[in-house]
């Protein structure tokens, strides 16, 4: 499970639619009004956080509170203990030595790569899970992963365990729940901090909370009622760890775009981290 790089404190429409639609019904024969307007509405209903272009968004705002960039492709190589009580953490998603992610990405790519770079580290991995130790690892796991980063199946095996863990439950729930791009991508932030565990800070947690006050658009709720309802529950989670104490990529990023309605997580966005400022045009 991931955790945020905190290397230093300043781093780390319904009307306006009918008004076009009668537009469109004067503007174009009939018949094509009515081979045009079914398509956009199964694309609307089609999009999701799984369409790639909104991926990639997701990815940048992930990567500008895990790394303080929108490079996000530029982090399999990273690799650091932040003092944080989970061993290394590394990657484009912050896989930890020390909660078994790391582990489950390691044993991917040697499954897929025998005799790779990182394959001896194996039974020190294994020994290491569920703490924040380095032995077995030190000192030359921090240079084998940057070597084994430069492989491109190594980059494969990231992207594969950062969505099978991550990013697919959490468009899987968020399509079942009702909420949009937005509510999905908060999802999946959430599981990208806390994982989906049985403790009462993990994203199920967060997501009960939330329920409790508020119903999900799959109930008939607000979807603006419900995600601030999960962000709020969100921000508790945070605040009951001192790693995850400054809770700006909540407040001043995925709560902004909330409350500007932007459930569809719609370019341009405008967001600050760790009071770092970043766009995507």
């Amino acid at each position: 499970m991931a955790t945020p790089r905190l290397r230093s404190p300043h781093h780390p429409l319904k009307f306006l639619s009918r008004i076009l639609l009668g537009l469109t019904l004067v503007a174009l024969p009939a018949n094509a009004v009515a081979a045009t307007a079914p398509e956009s509405a199964e694309a609307a209903a089609a999009i999701g956080l799984d369409d790639p272009a909104k991926k990639e968004i997701a990815m940048k705002l992930v990567s500008s509170a895990e790394n303080s960039s929108l490079d996000w492709k530029a982090q399999y190589k990273y690799i650091e203990d932040i003092d944080d009580g989970r061993g290394y953490t590394a990657g484009i998603i912050g896989f930890c030595s020390g909660t078994g992610d790391m582990l489950d990405l390691v044993e991917l790519y040697t499954a897929r790569k025998p005799g790779n770079v990182l394959a001896s580290y194996l039974p020190a991995l294994r020994n290491v899970d569920g703490s924040d130790s380095h032995q077995g690892l030190d000192p030359t796991y921090t240079r084998d992963w940057k070597k084994a980063a430069q492989d491109a199946e190594f980059k494969k095996a990231q992207n594969d365990e950062r969505d099978r863990v991550y990013f697919n439950p959490a468009v899987k729930r968020g399509k079942q729940d009702g909420v949009g791009v937005l509510g999905q991508f908060i999802y999946y932030d959430a599981i990208v901090m806390h994982g989906d565990g049985g403790d009462s800070t993990s994203f199920s947690s967060i997501r009960k909370k939330a329920l409790a006050k508020a119903k999900s658009p799959a109930q008939g709720g607000n979807e603006k009622a419900y995600l601030n309802a999960f962000l709020d529950a969100r921000v508790w989670a945070m605040k009951q760890e001192e790693a995850h104490e400054d809770t700006s990529r909540v407040d001043t990023a995925q709560r902004v775009f909330v409350q500007k309605n932007n459930f569809g997580l719609n370019t341009p966005l405008d967001w600050k981290v760790y009071g770092d400022s970043f766009h995507i045009d």
